[in-house]
């Protein structure tokens, strides 16, 4: 009890709870993108310290049996808001599938290119003739392709290997010499607990336009009618995430509360490089960035052509 008054009493928020807190809300189901982990963190703050509560809202936390659900889920209407990813939301949007980004959970890129930083490769032309591991054939391999070639690096002068979604083993074994897909708050952190250091080349300093790493997505006639529960949801969001930031070590507490299996060293430093890449607005929406990345999509092939931004996106 003196440990759970220690906690809140780190954020200014929590004197309202108890006044506050509503016995019940609307029931309202969010689909994760993964299992928990700390790119969740403005939610599980949210949830922890009442917010959705506070908000009206009952929501239940739901992770996926397979990553590739929640966009479709959300799109017949299983469920209320989704994290997705912003390649599949313009993808959909492309297939007029009827769902919408409402906002986003982490408004910049995570993901880049890494190699050993012990090794060889120094820069990306360094990449020429070597093998460049990924998960997601798709969207990483396009990512892959324009950054290689800002960097004089044409297709086909590197080697592609899919090596799933185990990166960091595939450059330690050295079974290839760089990934592309690793995330700068993850993998960075894992080969340093292995004893290697990573070198990551970012996408926004290599040729790819500036998108989330992560959005919410939700029914397309629901956003577009600014369903109230989408905005609540989001606000109480924006509120965990700035909890999170004013007091890291008190919202990391609250983030593995009772989720004793997220207690460890990768999970403690990756908790501390992506509070401060949390969305501060979530429910923002930049159009002339929305659109630049589905040209991007685009001019690589993986959609035929550039949506609407109404079927991209909705600010609510």
């Amino acid at each position: 009890m003196i440990r759970r008054r220690n906690i809140l009493a780190g954020f200014a928020a929590a004197p309202f709870l108890a006044g506050t807190a509503r016995a019940q809300g609307a029931e309202f189901t969010l689909l994760l993108d993964w299992f928990v982990n700390p790119n969740h963190g403005p939610i599980i703050v949210a949830q922890e310290l009442g917010h959705f509560r506070n908000a009206g809202l009952n929501v239940r936390i739901l992770p996926p049996s397979d990553p590739n659900d929640p966009p479709r889920l959300i799109a017949a209407g299983r469920g209320d808001v989704a994290v997705s990813y912003p390649h599949t939301q313009i993808f959909q949007a492309s297939q007029d599938i009827p769902a919408l980004r409402i906002g986003a959970l982490i408004d910049s890129p995570l993901s880049t290119v890494t190699v050993l930083a012990d090794g060889p490769i120094k820069t990306l032309a360094d990449l020429r003739g070597r093998k460049i591991g990924y998960s997601i054939s798709g969207v990483e391999l396009a990512l892959l392709r324009t950054m290689l070639a800002s960097a004089g690096v044409p297709a086909g002068a590197y080697e592609t290997v899919n090596v799933n979604f185990a990166l960091s083993p595939a450059l330690l074994t050295k079974r290839v010499d760089g990934v592309i897909g690793a995330f700068r708050n993850f993998e960075l952190f894992q080969l340093e607990i292995e004893g290697s250091k990573g070198r990551a080349f970012l996408l926004e300093e290599h040729g790819i336009p500036m998108h989330d790493a992560l959005i919410f997505a939700a029914q397309r006639e629901r956003a577009r009618n600014r369903d109230p529960k989408l905005r609540a949801f989001l606000d109480a969001v924006a509120r965990g995430a700035a909890d999170a930031a004013a007091n890291p070590d008190a919202a990391w507490n609250l983030f593995i509360k009772g989720r004793a299996n997220l207690d460890n060293e990768l999970n403690r430093r990756a908790w501390k490089a992506t509070v401060p890449l949390y969305a501060r607005n979530p429910a923002a929406l930049d159009p002339a960035r929305e659109l630049a990345f589905a040209e991007f999509m685009a001019k690589n092939g993986l959609i035929a052509t550039v949506p609407p931004l109404d079927k991209i996106a909705v600010a609510l």
